[in-house]
């Protein structure tokens, strides 16, 4: 079980890895779309607790917004771009690229979900 749950999270480090490389072409915000942006590290544990729920939050919203991580070690560019100052920090834009909420350090799936569905509602 042990070795399992190793490979899983091994797993996770790979895909966040993946999608951090990946996030460099797309843009952000993502126009027309409400955009939940994730700027860290996969190297910061907690970006790295953040990984799986990033991706469940991907699937589950996948026509509703865009949830995308970014690794700021990876493109440090994007980092200043945001002003990041300390990993994990999610951003949400709405729409038409405006940020309307930041936060700083892990933040809970449920959190997560409250923000976007509000964000939804509102658009």
């Amino acid at each position: 079980m042990k070795i399992f749950i190793r490979f899983v999270l091994l797993l996770t480090i790979f895909v966040a890895i993946h999608t951090s490389t990946a996030t460099a072409a797309t843009t952000i915000p993502t126009p027309g779309m409400i955009t939940l942006v994730d700027l860290g590290a996969t190297s910061c544990i907690p970006c790295k607790m953040m990984a799986p729920i990033l991706k469940e939050l991907e699937v589950e919203y996948k026509d509703k917004a865009v949830v995308t991580f970014v690794d700021v070690f990876l493109n440090e560019a994007e980092g200043k771009r945001f002003g990041i100052r300390a990993i994990p920090t999610q951003i949400f834009f709405d729409k038409n690229g405006k940020e309307v909420l930041r936060h700083v350090g892990f933040m809970e799936k449920q959190a997560l979900v409250d923000q976007l569905e509000r964000m939804i509602k509102e658009q």
